[in-house]
């Protein structure tokens, strides 16, 4: 099986952000970041999702 769109957990997403473990949680709770998938315990993001948030800000700049 080919996974097109890896899961991340907050430790990557966070990295790929390049923000703390903390802040990507704080990003979570205010809807800056999407709400995790659940996989049992476990919470997971595509990557598509957080590369979506880069998008986004980088779209809302001035200039």
């Amino acid at each position: 099986m080919i996974i097109t769109d890896p899961l991340l957990n907050a430790r990557e997403g966070a990295a790929v952000l390049q923000i703390s473990i903390p802040t990507f949680w704080r990003r979570v709770a205010d809807g800056t970041v999407p709400k995790p998938v659940k996989i049992g315990a476990l919470s997971r993001w595509p990557r598509s999702e957080v590369l979506a948030v880069i998008e986004k800000a980088k779209a809302r700049r001035v200039g």
